[in-house]
Parts: C-alpha cells; sequence; structure tokens
C-alpha cells in the first residue's frame, strides 16, 4: 500500500467529495493558467513530492516544476514551484497541496533548529511514533529532511518495553525474556526505564538499549556512568531547545524528542495565478 497516495486520496475526497462548486460556477470551461507557491518567510522546505503528486491527482495533465530540493534553505518571496494547467485543477488542488507543504516543511524547520542548536556531534536526534495519524511517513521524512534521524517507524519494525509493558508482565526481566524468546535474534531489545532501580533491571536483563525517560540531568548522568559501553543509552522526555544540550551532555548516545513532529508550527506559503 502507498501510504502517501492514500493520504492524499484522503484529503482530496475531504475537501472536494462534492466538487468545488466555487471554481465550477465562475470557470465553465477549460482555461490554461499558470501558478507559482510562493515563500512569505523563511524556512526549511519538506513536502515537495507530495504536493506534486497532489496536483497529479487532481489532473494528470498539470506541469508541475518544483524549483528547490527538500532540505533546502527557502528566503523569503523564493517561487518554489510553477505548475501549469487547467485553472479549475489549480484551484482544486491549491488548498490540499499547500497543506501538505506547510506542516511538512514546519517540521523540517523546527527540525532544523533543534539540530543547529545541539552541540555535540557524537550524539544522535532522532524523532517518535507522536506523528499526525495517517501522516507517519511523509512526517518522518521531513524530519530527516531538517537533518534528524528516525526512531522506530511502527511497532512492528522496532523492540521497545515500554512501563505499560513492564507493569503487565511483571517485572523488567519477565518482559525482556519473553521478548527474547519470540523476536528475531537481529532485532535489538530497547527498555524503557525511570530510576536507577530499574537501569540495573535493564542491564540485569542484558537490554541493548536502555531508554532514560523523564530523568533529571543529575540521574541521567549517574545512568549513564552505570551502564557505560554495555548497552545503547537513548534519553526521552522533557527535551526541548533550552534542555537539548544539557541532556546531551550526560553521555547518552540518542535523544529522542517528539516534539518535532507533534509541537512543529506549519509555515506561511501562498499560491497565486499568474494573469
Amino acid at each position: 500500500m502507498d501510504m502517501t497516495k492514500q493520504i492524499i486520496r484522503l484529503a482530496l475526497f475531504e475537501d472536494t467529495c462534492f466538487g468545488d462548486v466555487t471554481t465550477e460556477s465562475i470557470f465553465l470551461y477549460p482555461q490554461e493558467k499558470t501558478a507559482i507557491i510562493i515563500a512569505k518567510q523563511d524556512f526549511i522546505l519538506a513536502g515537495t513530492d507530495v504536493a506534486k503528486k497532489v496536483f497529479y491527482a487532481v489532473d494528470p495533465s498539470m506541469e508541475c516544476k518544483v524549483h528547490f530540493d527538500d532540505s533546502d534553505i527557502i528566503k523569503k518571496d523564493d517561487v518554489i514551484f510553477t505548475i501549469t494547467g487547467d485553472i479549475r485543477s489549480l484551484l482544486t488542488a491549491e488548498r490540499v497541496a499547500l497543506n501538505f507543504l506547510q506542516r511538512l516543511s514546519g517540521i523540517a524547520t523546527l527540525t532544523r533548529e533543534f539540530v543547529d542548536a545541539l552541540d555535540n556531534p557524537k550524539v544522535r536526534l532522532v524523532d517518535t511514533r507522536k506523528t499526525t495519524p495517517g501522516w507517519r511517513k511523509i512526517e518522518k521524512d521531513a524530519v530527516r529532511a531538517g537533518g534528524g534521524f528516525n526512531h522506530r517507524f511502527a511497532l512492528y519494525d522496532g523492540i521497545l518495553i515500554k512501563d505499560n509493558h513492564i507493569a503487565a508482565a511483571g517485572s523488567i526481566a519477565a518482559a525482556v525474556s519473553r521478548v527474547r524468546a519470540r523476536a528475531s535474534h537481529l532485532m535489538k531489545v530497547e527498555v524503557e526505564v525511570s530510576d536507577m532501580v530499574e537501569v540495573q533491571q535493564a542491564l540485569d536483563a542484558q537490554a541493548d538499549v536502555i531508554m532514560l525517560d523523564n530523568m533529571d540531568i543529575d540521574t541521567m548522568t549517574k545512568a549513564v556512568t552505570l551502564i557505560g559501553k554495555r548497552a545503547v543509552v537513548e534519553a526521552s522526555g522533557n527535551v526541548s531547545l533550552q534542555t537539548l544540550n544539557a541532556i546531551a551532555g550526560t553521555g547518552v548516545d540518542i535523544i529522542s524528542c517528539g516534539a518535532l513532529t507533534h509541537q512543529s508550527v506549519s509555515v506561511d506559503l501562498s499560491m497565486r495565478i499568474q494573469c
């Protein structure tokens, strides 16, 4: 299943399921026009392929030229797209295409801000599964466009034993043991811990990755020291531009940050018909 095509189809259905009454009332016959998508602020670009697919989904005969690549720095007044086609198709596709571009570029822009602020090349900044339902692939693509990295994509491609797994299984040892008995030997086992007791339990269970969840800086530093090089160490929770480098300074290997996707702000774009 092509998830991008599915979400585009759903987005267009949401906006045009019964047509475009305004456009169809004004323009009764085909009329070729050219439109541009222009930046109204500086940002990092993402989502160009998705936006282009929106225009083609509405009208495959349209000509769509993209003047920049994802991850490029865009300046105010830059022309990002030039699209030529029937005015009815251009106006019908406009809002859906802009919604994708604005949202995904917002994620890339915030990610780049975090990446530029992170003053430690040994620490990897990654996203989480805190994404817009249905948009996960394209939002994670946008994180990469901003210079970040991806954590697991979904529940099926990475093992992460969290607090509720541990509570229901009875202990970290029990949860890890059950996973080891079933999962492929090629998959690493990550365990989420919240205090030093659980850090030791995760070490005893021989976890491959230990996630320090919502720990303060002092506790995190002690946990990294205790773990040594026996496991990859990930920090999660309370990650912001203000706390980023203090967390990195504890010696963790990875910082996962849900804010990259769920706290980003859409950028400002406009589509203009050239008359």
